[in-house]
C-alpha cells in the first residue's frame, strides 16, 4: 500500500523492477541483459523521485525463462510480495518482459488492481494508472502475443526444415553419441565406448527376445544411461536402464543413422551405430512381443522352433500357426512373407510343425554319430566365437584411438589455452570420457578372455552330442523348448532342395558338454 504523505511531501511509491531473458545465453557475463534492463528501470524510477518513487532493493530476475507462461520463480516471488502489500508499482523495461500472453497478463492485472499496484513500461511510456495507459498496454500485449506465436511458428518450420536435411536439432544427449558444438550448430558424434555398449544392447535383445532379461543383464554388468553435463555445469543421467529406458534405446531411429520429425523419418547426417538390418530386426521383434504377453506365455503349444525357423529363400522368420479341420487342429510354421504378400511370393509358404521339429531334432541326434557333421558343427561354433572376438578386438582399437585423441586434446587444452571456465569444463568432459573409455576397455578385455575360455573344442562337441538322445528323452516338453532355445541359434529351411541348416550357440554346446557327465537338466545346457 502507498505510504501516506507527511509534511506536504508526496507519498512514497515502492517500485519493484522485474527483468526477464528467454535464454540463459550470456547470463554469466559481468554485465548481462538482465543488468541492462534493471539499469534502465532504475534510471526511470530515479527520474520520478520528485513524485515519491523509490526503488526496492530486492531483485526479481528470471534468466532463461519464457514469457509464454507464468512458471517463473522471480515472477511468483513478485506476485507474493504484491499480495503481502510490499510493492506499490512494478516497472519493466518493455511490456513483453513480464508476459507474452494476454491471458496471463490479464490474471496479473487482476492481482495488481486488487492491491492498488500500478504497472509501468519504462521504454514504452505508459502507466496503467491512466485509461490511456491501459489502452496502450492492451494493444502492445496483443502485438507481443502475436510476435510470440509468429516466432514459435518460425522455430517449428526451421526445426522441420533442418530435420528434413538430416540435422540433429538438439535435445537430451543419448547413449552412444556426444554433442559437438564446435562448428556452430550441434552435431552428433559417436562416443566409441558407449557405441560399443549400444551395439551389444541390440544384440542382447535379439538373442534374449524380451526386454526384462536384457534389463537384468545390463544391471548385472552395471551399465547405466548416458551421463552428460548441462550448460550450467549440472550432471545428469547415469541411472540404471529400466524397461522403459531400454525400449527407448531400441526404438530410437538415431542409432540407425536416421532423424525423425513427427511421423516422418529422414536420413541423418550423423554416423549410424547399428546397421539398418539389425534395427529392422529389433523393431520386428518388438512388434511381435507387443501382440502377446511374453515369450513363455505365447508358446503354450510347445513350438520348438518358435523364433528360430527361417525361410532361406525369403530370409524371413516362419511363425507358428494353426489350421482346423473338424475337431482336429494342425500346427504349421508359415513364412511371414507368404502371410503378408501371398503364398505365391514364397516357395516355402508353410511346413507341418511336427515334421519339421522332428527333422531338426533328428539332425541334432545325428551329429554325434557322424564325424563330418561333428567337424562342421565344431567349425561353425568356433567361427561364431572367433567373429565375436574379432568384433570386440576391432572395437578395442577404435576406443584406443579415441582415447589417444582425448589425451592429446587434454594436453593441448591445458597448455595452449588460458584457464577459462570453458577450457576447464572441456578438460573435465574429456577426463570423464577417458575414464569411461578405460572402463569399457577393461570390460572388453574381460569379455575377450571369457570368449577365449569358452572356445568350443572337438571334445566339447563330441561330449555335447554323444548322449543327446538320452538327455532329450529325459526332459518334459517345456524343458525341451528351453534346451532348444539355449542350444540352437538359427534353423534355415531351403525349399529348393528341402535341406535344413542348423547353427548353434557356442555357449550352449559348451554348457551341454559340461552337463553330459551329470544329471540331464536344462540348467546344465545354460
Amino acid at each position: 500500500m502507498t505510504t501516506k504523505a507527511k509534511n506536504g511531501k508526496p507519498p512514497t511509491i515502492r517500485c519493484a523492477i522485474y527483468t526477464r531473458k528467454s535464454s540463459d545465453e550470456g547470463l554469466r557475463q559481468e554485465f548481462n541483459s538482465l543488468d541492462a534492463q534493471r539499469e534502465a528501470a532504475e534510471a526511470y524510477v530515479a527520474s520520478q523521485k520528485a513524485e515519491g518513487w523509490t526503488c526496492l532493493p530486492d531483485r526479481y530476475d528470471d534468466g532463461g525463462y519464457t514469457g509464454g507462461n507464468m512458471d517463473r520463480p522471480a515472477l511468483q516471488q513478485l506476485l507474493a510480495d504484491i499480495e503481502a502489500e510490499k510493492v506499490d508499482c512494478v516497472a519493466v523495461y518493455k511490456v513483453d518482459r513480464i508476459s507474452r500472453s494476454l491471458l496471463d497478463f490479464a490474471r496479473m492485472m487482476e492481482t495488481f488492481d486488487s492491491h492498488q499496484v500500478s504497472f509501468v513500461s519504462v521504454t514504452q511510456h505508459f502507466n496503467t494508472a491512466t485509461p490511456m495507459g491501459r489502452l496502450i498496454l492492451n494493444i502492445l500485449l496483443s502485438f507481443a502475443q502475436f510476435e510470440r506465436e509468429i516466432i514459435g511458428e518460425r522455430i517449428r518450420d526451421k526445426i522441420a526444415a533442418s530435420r528434413q536435411k538430416g540435422k540433429w536439432t538438439g535435445g537430451t544427449p543419448i547413449l552412444g553419441y556426444d554433442v559437438d558444438r564446435s562448428n556452430g550448430g550441434p552435431k552428433l558424434v559417436i562416443n566409441p565406448a558407449e557405441a560399443s555398449r549400444v551395439r551389444q544392447i541390440f544384440d542382447l535383445y535379439l538373442e534374449r527376445g524380451a526386454l526384462l532379461p536384457v534389463v537384468a543383464e545390463l544391471d548385472r554388468r552395471g551399465w547405466r544411461s548416458k551421463v552428460w553435463t548441462t550448460r550450467s555445469g549440472k550432471r545428469r543421467g547415469g541411472l540404471p536402464i529400466d524397461k522403459c529406458g531400454l525400449h527407448g534405446i531400441l526404438t530410437n531411429v538415431l542409432y540407425a543413422g536416421k532423424i525423425k520429425h513427427k511421423k516422418e523419418v529422414y536420413a541423418g547426417e550423423h554416423e549410424p551405430i547399428v546397421s539398418e538390418e539389425v534395427f529392422r530386426r529389433v523393431q520386428t521383434q518388438l512388434r511381435q512381443n507387443r501382440n502377446g504377453n511374453g515369450a513363455e506365455l505365447r508358446n503354450n503349444h510347445g513350438a520348438l522352433l518358435r523364433r528360430l525357423l527361417y525361410c532361406k529363400a525369403c530370409g524371413r522368420v516362419m511363425v507358428h500357426t494353426f489350421a482346423s479341420r473338424g475337431n482336429k487342429r494342425y500346427r504349421y510354421y508359415t513364412c511371414t512373407n507368404a502371410i503378408k504378400n501371398g503364398r505365391r511370393k514364397c516357395p516355402t509358404a508353410s511346413l507341418p510343425a511336427a515334421e519339421i521339429e522332428k527333422a531338426v531334432v533328428d539332425q541334432i541326434r545325428c551329429i554325434g554319430q557322424d564325424p563330418e557333421l561333428l567337424a562342421e558343427t565344431l567349425q561353425q561354433a568356433r567361427c561364431q566365437t572367433e567373429e565375436a572376438i574379432s568384433r570386440l578386438t576391432d572395437e578395442q582399437r577404435i576406443i584406443e584411438r579415441a582415447l589417444a585423441r582425448c589425451h592429446a586434446e587434454i594436453r593441448r587444452t591445458a597448455t595452449s589455452e588460458p584457464a577459462t571456465h570453458s577450457a576447464t569444463a572441456r578438460i573435465a568432459d574429456l577426463t570423464d570420457q577417458v575414464a569411461q573409455s578405460e572402463r569399457r576397455l577393461t570390460e572388453m578385455g574381460a569379455q575377450i578372455a571369457e570368449l577365449g575360455r569358452d572356445l568350443v573344442t572337438e571334445a566339447d562337441v563330441a561330449a555335447a552330442f554323444a548322449d543327446f538322445n538320452n538327455v532329450w528323452t529325459a526332459l518334459n516338453p517345456r524343458e525341451q523348448v528351453r534346451l532348444i532355445n539355449l542350444l540352437v541359434h538359427r534353423v534355415e529351411y531351403d525349399a529348393a532342395d528341402t535341406s535344413i541348416e542348423v547353427s548353434f550357440y557356442p555357449t550352449g554346446i559348451k554348457g551341454l558338454s559340461a552337463g553330459a557327465n551329470g544329471a540331464p537338466t536344462v540348467e546344465d545346457a545354460a
